[in-house]
Order: structure tokens, then sequence, then C-alpha cells
């Protein structure tokens, strides 16, 4: 094991991040309140935990250009989600089994033992026989400074499985034992492969935790799996399951077997944008996850990462999100109270009565949050469209189709770069209302909608701050209960 080698790189990165830090802040497509790297690249949330009186996000980094590298750990720290101090790189490539310049240390968390914050990766290289994926262990007394066990790896690929197709570790703790699902393929099929340990370096298969026939794809990756309230949840990113970006599954689990028995299926966003959500505990008992706001170049609607790549910078997590279990056992992803925070100058109105191609300007900001609320009763409209951040030469449209029971996102108008349609369906049968939240930032808008289960989010990289915000209505009249607005603040 090279610990020299490890801290030479990171040192490497941490100039590469002074050298171009303060050029990259003034990019003119940078959020304003969504958390992104100081510069390159960024993917996939790892190590989401709260450790030591301090949120920590970790993700997967490349510091050299805002295009997909040799793969490090960034990490951040926040008293409350939304403000965020950068730290050093957490993890570099530096051993034999995650030094690749295809490779890296790759995605995976973080948990606690014996004060200690352990993290748990997967190191990805190729030794002349393709590309191998292992699970590696790293540790730090601080939370800031890692070291790399010396028994790396301490899972290997099981048979069956292609050591190209397993990685992405989640760990967490029950009863004193250490359990770890990992995404896999075999057959051709996507399987979650269960793991336990006892002390974080000794592992032994449990069983497979579940596994797809099809229908889910060929490959999880990024397996999350918890419990919430007395069931379990196992959320991934499925490889070959169509346009599906992030799926969850509900059901029974039995620490005897390790098997997870589900009978609710569900999508945590329809958007372009939303993919390897991982989950955490808040210190109150909340669950909470955070996906990354881009998807990969093998999606049937991917057109590229966009252009921020321009500014020396590339992706960046969406809003934090609350997990929330129904009576019905389906799942609401609401954004986190802590939000809140960046709500400055609020508009409001109330019981509008919108007739036939009749339309309201609501705010006149690019950067905002929205709430609406629709009275179902009193609406007769076949369409209602929300027209966001319209210029002369841009709109994005989003269109709650109530005779077809369909959402649209179009984003085809949304920047001159931005591509697709994304639709999800929209139940409203025995409903008498329906309630919509929209987060507006620089480079992506998140819709929510039907508390909080019709989820969009996609990303668009408008310049435009002169611009309109509207609802208007087709084949009818759409009667508003209520409509919020506030400004953000800007806190990146």
């Amino acid at each position: 094991m090279s610990k020299e080698l490890m801290q030479i790189n990171i040192e490497k990165a941490q100039q590469e991040i002074e050298k171009n830090a303060e050029n990259v802040s003034h990019g003119k497509m940078r959020q304003h309140f969504h958390f992104m790297p100081q510069v390159g690249w960024l993917n996939d949330p790892n190590g989401l935990i709260y450790f030591k009186g301090k949120y920590h996000f970790f993700y997967q980094f490349y510091p050299y250009e805002g295009f997909w590298g040799m793969m490090h750990w960034g990490h951040a720290i926040s008293d409350d989600l939304v403000h965020w101090e950068y730290l050093p790189v957490a993890l570099a490539p530096s051993e034999v089994y995650d030094n690749h310049l295809k490779g890296g240390c790759f995605s995976g968390s973080a948990v606690v033992y014996n004060d200690k914050l352990f993290i748990a990766y997967t190191g990805t290289t190729n030794n002349g026989n393709g590309f191998e994926q292992t699970q590696c262990i790293a540790y730090s007394e601080d939370g800031i400074h890692f070291e790399k066990y010396a028994g790396n790896p301490v899972i290997t690929a099981p048979k069956g499985v292609s050591p190209d197709q397993f990685r992405d570790p989640k760990v967490w703790e029950h009863d004193g034992t250490f359990y770890m699902v990992c995404g896999a393929s075999r057959n051709n099929r996507a399987q979650a492969l269960l793991y336990k340990s006892s002390n974080m370096f000794d592992w032994e298969f449990v069983n497979v935790l579940a596994e797809s026939r099809g229908e889910w794809g060929f490959m999880w990756e990024c397996p999350d799996f918890y419990p919430l309230g007395d069931k379990y949840v196992l959320m991934f990113s499925p490889m070959g399951g169509g346009e599906r970006t992030s799926v969850y599954l509900v059901g029974e689990f039995d620490y005897n077997t390790g098997k997870f028995c589900y009978n609710i299926s569900g999508e945590i966003d329809w958007g372009f944008d939303y993919y390897a959500p991982q989950s955490f505990k808040a210190p109150d008992g909340r669950r909470l996850i955070v996906g990354w706001g881009n998807c990969w170049d093998w999606m049937p609607f991917w057109k590229d990462w966009g252009p921020t790549y321009r500014e020396g910078w590339c992706g960046f997590f969406n809003l934090p999100r609350e997990v929330k279990l129904r009576e019905d056992n389906t799942l609401q992803f609401v954004p986190v109270q802590e939000l809140e925070a960046l709500r400055e100058e609020k508009t409001e109105f109330s019981d509008v009565l919108l007739h036939d191609n009749e339309t309201k300007v609501v705010c006149n900001d690019a950067i905002f949050e929205m709430k609406i609320k629709i009275n179902l009763k009193d609406t007769t409209a076949k369409q209602l469209k929300l027209i966001l951040r319209q210029t002369e030469e841009h709109k994005t449209e989003v269109v709650y189709d109530f005779e077809n029971s369909e959402i649209r996102f179009d984003r085809n108008m949304s920047d001159g770069w931005s591509k697709g349609i994304a639709r999800c369906p929209l139940q409203l049968q025995g409903k008498e209302e329906l309630d919509i939240h929209i987060y507006s930032d620089r480079s992506n808008i998140e819709l929510f909608s039907d508390e909080y289960r019709n989820n969009i989010t996609c990303n668009i990289f408008s310049l435009d701050d002169d611009v309109n915000n509207m609802i208007t209505t087709y084949g009818g009249q759409v009667k508003l209960d209520k409509v919020e607005t506030w400004k953000l603040k800007k806190v990146f």
C-alpha cells in the first residue's frame, strides 16, 4: 500500500483546485443553491452521513477538467444542508486495485464504527484482463484525512458476476453487525448482493438481496437499502431499464435469510437528470436522499452533459429530499425543510379563476421557488400549462394534461442546447386538489407534484434573467386556490 502516493495525488488535485477555483466560480452557468464542485467534474454522491456534528457530502470527482476522468472523492461539510464548506480531497487513486486512467476510487458509502468514519468504495483498475471492480475500505479518525486498509480489496466479484459489473457498496449497521449491498450483473440480469461483517474488514456473502428478471435491466448502479417505518426500501439506478433513472421498491426484509421481498415499485424522479440517489439518516431521524443532476451517454434520451465544461466544471447534486412512507406504501420525496432558509421576497395571491386560454404572469425571476394549489373541483380545463423562464427566444413548458393523465416537461426550447420531453403519469381520480412545487436554479428545474410522488428534474442552461413565469389553461377553466413564489438567496 502506498500512503505516500495517495497523498501526492491528493496534493496534485488540491493544487489544481486552488489554481482554477476563482476563475471557475465566476462561470455564468454556476448554480446559486445546488451543491456543485469548485472545479472539474462531479457525478455520484458518495458517503453521505452525519458525523461529529456535521453533514458530510463526498462525491465522485475529477478535478482536472469538466469531463469524467480518473475518479477521486471530493468532500464538503455543512451545518444545515444549505451552506457548504469544501474540504481537501478525501480519496485519490494510489493502489494496484484503484489506480488507472479509466478507473479510480468509484462510488461508495460511509458508516461510523468505533468513533471512526469508515468508507466502503469500489476500486476500479485494469491489469490486462479488462476492468476489475472490487470493494475496498478506508477509514479516518477526524472524518477528513483517510487511510486505505492494507488488506484491500475486501470483496471481489463472485462466481458468475463479471468483474467489471460489481460496484457501489452501500453499508449500514444493524444489531452490531455491518451489512453491505452491492450492484452486480449475472447472466445479463441485475442483482443486489448482500454481505455482512463484524468488523468492516472481513466480509461474507449472505444472499442475493433482490434481482431483476429483465424488467429492471441488466445492472443496478448505486443500490441503497434502508428501513422506513415498518418496511424496507431498495433504491437503484438501472442500466438497461429504458428511460428509468432512479427506481424504488418497497417490501419486507428478513435478516435471517438476507432476502428482500417487495410488492411496491415506483420512480423517484421521472426527469432526465436525476441519477444514483444515496440515502442517509439525519440526526433527527429523517431519511434523506441526494441524487446526481445529470445522466449517462448510454441512456436513450442522452444528448450530452451540457455546456458547463466550457467554464471548467460539470455536475451538481439535486436538492436533498426527505423520503416519507405513505399509508399505501408508496413513497414521497419532499425537499428538506432546511431549504426554506433560502427564501426571501415572497409574493402570494389566491382564489384566482383562469378562463380558457387566459394567461397569468406569476413571477419574473429566473432563480425562484414556487408553490401552487389547484382546486380540481372547480377546474374543467383539459390542460394546465406552466411556461417557465420565457423570453423571446427561450421557454420551458410543463403541461398538466388532465384529459390524458400525464405531465410533460418540454425543454426543447429552454436554452438552445437541451433537448427532450420528459413524461410521467398523473393520477387525479377522486382527488380534490393538485399541488405543484418548483425550484428553479441557474442550470436546472426541479418539479414536484401530487404530494411529491410525481417528480421531474431536468437540466436547462439558460442565461436569461429578464424572464416571465406564467400559468395558462386550455379547454376550460382552472381554479388556483393559492400561488406562492419566493426569490432565493445565492449561497455558491
